[in-house]
């Protein structure tokens, strides 16, 4: 049932039952305090979120690790979700190119309404379940893509039919919500729900449900990744020299990765068209530019594995 079949009534009634939406009567005055006392009971309430999200990591490692072993067959990551659940996904998509040096289409952000969702409220776009099977559809999904499901409150029809159509077509379905039991951890192959309580203004999820959910999605992308070979040890060694900063960036991560010169380093910088990873591997491996490149292909782009058959 979508909110278009329920009655406003209902969907009073349910919103009423959920704990992202539950009014606190002790903070019926919020207003009426100093601003510092409201600043550090809204510090308080955020110190509990990593707390919420420790109950749940053995569930995120287990989706993290589906996640990866279907990325390594040239699978995508696709966040989907309405509003602050849809922009963070969005958020998280658009970080791992310029941290990962990944495809943009490998990392997908789905929100409700398309692009203009991002900063304004598209009408009834989040009540949609088939305007989600629409955005996937275009998508082609295949079994090898995952999708993600991103919702506070676990009911909203965009991100529930997101996980139901995709794990209809074959794909990997995580749903991710704040409330315990919700319909889309039901319809999802891999549950997450990170229950982090009411709010401090009654039903403004962006808030320690929208933290919640930036850490667990961090999680997702981040240790995927470390799982792909996107970083040696804790380097982002996937970073592409673009500008300045990045081109400083590499540097020091060369440097931190082999201990060498700043002349060898730029020369091994220059020689693999400022790729680090590649620079990397031929400094530690006393190997040229083409040979480190043909070592990464072969290890499917591991670095660990690349140093092991340089030394063979």
């Amino acid at each position: 049932m979508t909110s278009h079949d329920m009655s406003s009534h209902d969907l009073r009634d349910e919103l009423a039952s959920l704990t992202t939406e539950a009014f606190r009567p002790e903070l019926a005055e919020i207003d009426r305090l100093p601003t510092l006392d409201i600043a550090r009971l809204m510090n308080g309430e955020d110190a509990g979120v990593p707390a919420a999200v420790a109950t749940q990591l053995p569930r995120i490692a287990a989706a993290v690790d589906a996640v990866a072993a279907r990325m390594a067959r040239g699978g995508r990551l696709v966040y989907a979700g309405a509003g602050t659940a849809g922009r963070l996904g969005v958020l998280d998509a658009s970080e791992c190119p310029p941290t990962f040096n990944t495809d943009p289409e490998r990392v997908v952000g789905l929100i409700a309404g398309g692009p203009a969702a991002m900063v304004t409220s598209v009408e009834g776009a989040e009540d949609s379940a088939e305007l989600a099977r629409r955005d996937l559809d275009a998508l082609k999904l295949t079994p090898d893509d995952t999708v993600v499901g991103v919702s506070a409150s676990g009911r909203t029809p965009y991100a529930v039919g997101a996980v139901g159509h995709a794990r209809a077509l074959g794909a990997l379905t995580i749903g991710l919500a704040c409330n315990a039991g919700s319909a889309l951890a039901a319809a999802a192959e891999h549950a997450i729900e990170v229950v982090v309580g009411p709010e401090l203004i009654t039903g403004s999820t962006r808030l320690k449900a929208g933290t919640a959910q930036k850490l667990v999605l961090n999680m997702l992308s981040t240790i995927t990744m470390i799982r792909l070979g996107k970083t040696y040890g804790n380097l982002m060694v996937d970073v592409r020299a673009s500008n300045d900063k990045l081109r400083a960036r590499s540097h020091r991560i060369v440097s931190l990765a082999t201990g060498a010169s700043d002349t060898d380093i730029e020369k091994a910088l220059t020689e693999t068209g400022g790729e680090v990873k590649h620079a990397i591997l031929a400094l530690l491996a006393g190997v040229d530019g083409p040979t480190a490149a043909r070592l990464l292909a072969e290890s499917g782009g591991h670095l660990r594995s690349a140093l092991g058959q340089a030394a063979r």
